[in-house]
């Protein structure tokens, strides 16, 4: 799920959402008799959500980012799910309705429902997972989550066309509600995996029919508490009960989730009654919500951080990378958010275990001349011109700015700001990172691994193009144990190898979710993992 970002801001973009404003405003005004809300909804059974951008892709097992699966994670169930309402995050069945683990969690069986329909009313069976596996880890699908089931005996050498017979994959359909899965080595987490859209079963039959257009709405079926019905590229997404969903009838009917880019215009949308939420408040405005009740405050493991094209000169130059690195005072840039981020200098984002705050490269403007220095460049003295990219948001932009002119108050750097929209952004981190690049990694599941696997050579995640065999040992060498203090140390080595020798990244801080929510929502989902899932909520009358 764990990309994170929003969508720049340019004169068309700006002028397309106060049309969107006044075309809202105008509808309300016309149907206040009828309730009627645009695509002719009933306001009154409509949960009205800004998802900020145009979700780069509903193919759940092709997705990358936190947009696209706020869509995916309301329109389909994995194996498992969390409760949401738990402060450990406890397992809960989905689609499958238990799990147990054997040869010392190296091999798990899930036995599934019964009586499970897909939305065209075709029953659930074991295969559509396996389907769903098969095609997550055939590189032909070019899916950026495939290692996440390297875990699975023989998926990593299917993936690398090792193994071509899908069969000698260690997953296995005893019969069609049981699922057995064999592991390369024990791994108490693994079904936490189940609950991560890339894992989540297909219908191969309907992506062999339509193609890339199987996701579109009219073409895709789903398992979840609600089912796609409209698409409207670049504006809006629609998203409907499913009444025959396993799990009971969701509360609220119908999703309606504008793709708003600019946080004023949205903020604007929220304070007038067109909108029942706001995901994000822009830093500058954060202040005059705070005392507000719909406010919504939680921190959230997420991660925040500037990663390096260690492929680029000059930033192929460790000594480069670690002048940058100590250049940077975090606490400046969480003082300018003012919205309770924590500093971090560890990869590991703060309550999770493994989070160390000695671990990394700390403020520390002498060593950052010394390195560049020693890399050849002297005052900053004919250091080719770095380019920061970043997906543009108000946030991003500040951060940006105010590390440009660190760089520049501390090293004699010269900085370029280079910014996209959200989808062609994570286009280009895939064919060629600029020097720095701004990113989020938000947890897929309650585990470091998830945070320490990221950057491992086997990642299509990692855009930094920094491996090192040390450092993926570590990480795999703690997934099978259960102490977890020997797991943290091996995590302590393995983030010193990445933050302290090999300055792959630089982390910036743990994040703090504001979100403004309407007085009729009841029970908006807040959590840790910000996970925006819908079927538990409802709507006052």
């Amino acid at each position: 799920m764990a990309f994170t970002g929003n969508l720049k801001n340019s004169f068309y973009r700006s002028w397309t959402q106060w049309l969107l404003v006044l075309t809202m405003g105008a509808l309300i005004a016309s149907c206040t008799k009828n309730k009627k809300e645009e695509y002719g909804l009933d306001i009154r059974e409509t949960l009205r959500i800004n998802i900020n951008t145009e979700p780069p892709s509903l193919d759940w097992n092709k997705a990358t980012d936190t947009t696209s699966s706020t869509v995916t994670v309301n329109i389909m169930d994995g194996l498992a799910q969390y409760d949401l309402n738990d402060p450990e995050l406890k397992l809960l069945p989905a689609l499958a309705e238990s799990w147990e683990p054997s040869e010392k969690a190296k091999v798990w069986t899930f036995k599934l429902r019964k009586g499970v329909k897909w939305t065209d009313g075709v029953e659930f069976t074991a295969q559509h997972v396996i389907d769903g596996w098969e095609r997550l880890l055939n590189s032909s699908t070019a899916s950026e989550y495939a290692y996440f089931l390297f875990s699975v005996k023989n998926a990593q050498n299917y993936f690398e066309k090792k193994v071509k017979d899908f069969g000698e994959v260690g997953v296995k359909a005893t019969d069609p509600y049981t699922l057995v899965v064999t592991l390369n080595q024990p791994a108490s987490f693994f079904p936490y995996l189940t609950t991560h859209h890339s894992t989540y079963p297909i219908r191969k039959d309907l992506i062999q029919k339509f193609g890339d257009q199987w996701p579109e709405a009219g073409n895709m079926v789903s398992l979840g508490a609600y089912k796609l019905k409209v698409w409207e590229h670049d504006k809006a997404i629609v998203l409907e009960r499913n009444d025959d969903y396993y799990g009971g009838k969701a509360k609220i009917k119908n999703i309606l989730a504008y793709m708003i880019v600019e946080g004023s215009t949205a903020l604007n949308l929220f304070e007038t009654g067109k909108l029942d939420s706001q995901h994000e408040i822009p830093s500058v405005e954060l202040s005059k919500y705070k005392e507000r009740k719909e406010i919504r405050e939680k921190p959230a493991l997420i991660l925040q951080y500037y990663g390096f094209n260690t492929k680029k000169a000059p930033t192929n130059n460790v000594l480069v990378r670690k002048a940058i690195a100590h250049a940077i005072d975090k606490s400046e840039i969480v003082s300018i958010l003012g919205g309770g981020q924590v500093p971090l200098t560890s990869w590991i984002p703060v309550g999770m275990m493994g989070y160390e705050p000695d671990i990394g490269l700390k403020f520390d403007v002498e060593k950052a001349k010394e390195y560049l220095a020693k890399a050849g460049y002297p005052d900053g003295k004919k250091l080719p011109r770095l380019v920061i990219g970043l997906n543009t948001n108000e946030d991003h932009k500040r951060v940006a700015e105010n590390i440009q002119g660190q760089l520049k108050r501390n090293l004699g750097i010269d900085v370029e700001i280079q910014n996209e929209e959200w989808k062609t952004y994570l286009n280009r981190l895939k064919v060629d990172p600029p020097n720095v690049f701004r990113m989020g990694w938000q947890a897929d599941y309650p585990d470091p691994d998830n945070f320490m696997n990221l950057m491992t050579s086997t990642s299509e995640n990692n855009r930094t193009g920094w491996k090192n065999s040390g450092f993926d040992k570590l990480v795999n060498d703690a997934v099978s144990l259960t102490d977890n203090s020997k797991r943290k140390e091996l995590y302590s080595k393995a983030q010193r190898l990445l933050l302290e020798e090999g300055v792959a990244a630089v982390p910036l801080y743990s994040s703090v979710r504001h979100k403004l929510v309407a007085d009729r929502v009841v029970n908006y989902p807040i959590n840790v993992m910000d996970l925006l899932v819908y079927k538990y909520t409802s709507l006052k009358e």
